[in-house]
């Protein structure tokens, strides 16, 4: 059976879309259609290489992504709603969403060539915007949807809710309500529990917030959670890529999504393994492993 797969780079680092070209060159030398998808430079592209519209995304069943977890999640943002599986290959920093680094190219390749990767299924979240007004705009996350104040504002005042059950009012820099996949993203760095991706939940974690009870909370998938906001000084990121207003009165309802994001994997790693090795964690304590108790 032959390949067909889709490559989207980082279109700013030239060294990566050199690294691209070469890819996508030893990819057909191994018998497998390759295409660019859009947002790669047309100067990277060649005669021998298509470019693929969004529309024509059907025709290929893989997008291998060659930047950091923000270049997956614009491959995600291409891909929503076609289920084709996303393989990363780390030229970011923590590249927690991506399977493979540089070095391993060659792996890659033949893994590809041989259809020897497995399919993850990742939760994504709903993101409806109602203003005062009734004006709604729809979106949706795979990390999560960040309601934060503006960058020169004071806080914004905000009231959650689960399941229309008010839970806490707060003045607060963000709140954030994640996807498991987004635990180990912003929500990890302001506090928030790790879940493990297999997990279906929400996280809604409080960033900065003045108030006794400001505590991250993990919900169930089905519930449905609410940011009502009091401030006329905020606005709404999904994935740190889509970006609304959202004025005094506006609220932020947050679901889970019928869509899914499929990841490719090349090998079966546990997620305790990539977490403790994505993140370096010091899993023999801060003691000298010889000191004396």
């Amino acid at each position: 059976m032959k390949r067909t797969v889709a490559l989207l780079s980082h279109d700013k680092n030239p060294e990566i879309i050199a690294s691209a070209s070469r890819v996508a060159q030893a990819l057909k030398l191994a018998g497998v259609d390759v295409f660019w998808l859009p947002t790669l430079p047309s100067s990277s592209n060649n005669e021998e290489t298509e470019l693929l519209s969004i529309d024509e995304l059907a025709r290929v069943e893989l997008i291998i992504v060659m930047g950091g977890d923000g270049t997956i999640l614009r491959a995600a943002e291409l891909a929503y709603g076609h289920s084709i599986p996303i393989l990363g290959i780390n030229y970011g920093h923590m590249g927690f969403l991506a399977e493979a680094d540089p070095e391993s190219i060659a792996h890659v390749v033949s893994a590809i060539e041989q259809g020897q990767w497995t399919v993850e299924s990742r939760m994504a979240v709903q993101v409806t915007i109602e203003t005062a007004d009734g004006d709604v705009t729809s979106s949706w996350a795979l990390n999560e949807a960040s309601i934060e104040k503006d960058p020169v504002s004071r806080m914004v005042e905000a009231d959650i809710a689960i399941d229309q059950v008010p839970v806490s009012a707060f003045s607060c820099d963000t709140v954030l309500v994640s996807t498991p996949t987004g635990s180990t993203a912003y929500s990890f760095s302001a506090g928030g529990p790790v879940v493990w991706p297999d997990v279906d939940a929400l996280v809604v974690t409080p960033v900065a917030a003045h108030a006794l009870f400001a505590r991250p909370l993990v919900v169930s998938p089905d519930s449905r959670v609410s940011v009502t906001i009091n401030s006329n000084n905020a606005h709404v990121w999904c994935d740190g890529r889509r970006l609304f207003p959202a004025p005094a009165g506006t609220r932020v309802t947050v679901t889970r999504d019928s869509h899914r994001v499929s990841l490719a994997r090349l090998n079966e790693m546990p997620f305790t393994d990539r977490l403790v090795r994505k993140f370096n964690l010091p899993t023999h304590g801060w003691r000298n492993s010889g000191e004396a108790s």
